[in-house]
């Protein structure tokens, strides 16, 4: 199966009996193959070629039998400390995903997303191994269903190691969607109420926030495939609706529409609010950051 563009229905909101089919497991499971056939292929041809990587390769990805045990044993490593260890970590996280398809599911997708979306991504094996925003969404997703058993003081704690190791600081309540790009990730900050869709793209030093003291649903809600740049600051129990843009370093507190792109401080829709400009692509897997500079800007270098 060739790598290419994925779509999923939006993570809050329930299928209809009627959708309720056999195929979409089985479509799920033949990628999932697919792509642990790919990430093992691309770590032996990584081993022939840079010898010094050949332990590392072998016991990270080629002697692990699913992609599930491989992501397990990488993310104890890469999460353990003196008082967490790393066996206590591979069983946690080989237990969760073993045991939940969705959350494989939504691995394999978001390896797909950084392999599609990001030019700089060169392999499956290599979003696998390095990109610390694939990892960090990974890891979340189990503290995220350690939350929603009520294992609350091991979901802080794993939360709290996923800050310090990959600088992303996802509360475990927070809700993700499939096929998410956190692309470089560092600084990236998402709330505890905050709800991310499906098919987005987070740019690093990106803030889903609260505006004060405030208690409830206080953080936003991201539609599917919306696109938000880096730096940009998103605060309050406000609505990005789906395929919007969010500009880099702008600062919205207000709803967006769906396919309208946001931008400055305070962020303004390109167009106007009374007939803002609209696309209809999805700009959270084309990762178009400035097709609107033309239409918002007569600014000129």
């Amino acid at each position: 199966m060739p790598a290419g563009e994925l779509r999923y229905p939006s993570p809050v909101s329930s299928p209809q009996p009627s959708q309720a089919t056999e195929t979409p497991v089985v479509v799920e499971e033949d990628d999932e193959a697919w792509v642990w056939a790919q990430i093992k292929a691309e770590a032996r041809r990584d081993a022939e070629s840079e010898p010094a990587l050949a332990s590392y390769l072998y016991s990270t990805i080629l002697s692990h039998s699913s992609l599930e045990r491989s992501l397990s044993f990488h993310l104890g490593n890469k999460l353990c400390s003196s008082t967490l260890l790393s066996t206590l970590l591979y069983d946690l996280f080989l237990n969760t995903f073993s045991s939940d398809p969705s959350l494989r599911a939504a691995a394999v997708a978001d390896l797909r997303a950084a392999r599609v979306r990001d030019p700089a991504c060169v392999s499956y094996s290599h979003c696998l191994l390095n990109y610390k925003g694939f990892l960090a969404c990974q890891s979340h997703r189990v503290a995220h269903r350690l939350w929603n058993q009520s294992r609350r003081p091991l979901a802080l704690a794993l939360h709290s190691r996923i800050s310090d190791v990959f600088a992303v600081d996802i509360h475990p309540a927070a809700k993700i969607g499939k096929g998410i790009l956190f692309d470089h990730a560092t600084g990236v900050v998402i709330g505890e109420t905050a709800v991310v869709g499906n098919n987005v793209s987070i740019l690093h030093h990106v803030t889903l926030g609260g505006t004060g003291k405030a208690c409830g649903d206080r953080h936003p809600k991201i539609g599917d495939g919306v696109l938000i740049g880096a730096g940009a600051t998103i605060l309050g129990n406000v609505k990005i609706g789906a395929g919007a843009k969010i500009g880099a370093g702008s600062v919205v507190l207000i709803d967006v529409p769906p396919r309208t792109t946001a931008v400055g401080n305070p962020a303004r829709l390109v167009g106007g609010k009374e007939k803002p400009s609209r696309h209809e692509e999805c700009p959270g897997e084309s990762m178009d950051h400035t097709s609107f500079i033309s239409e918002w800007s007569d600014y000129i270098i």
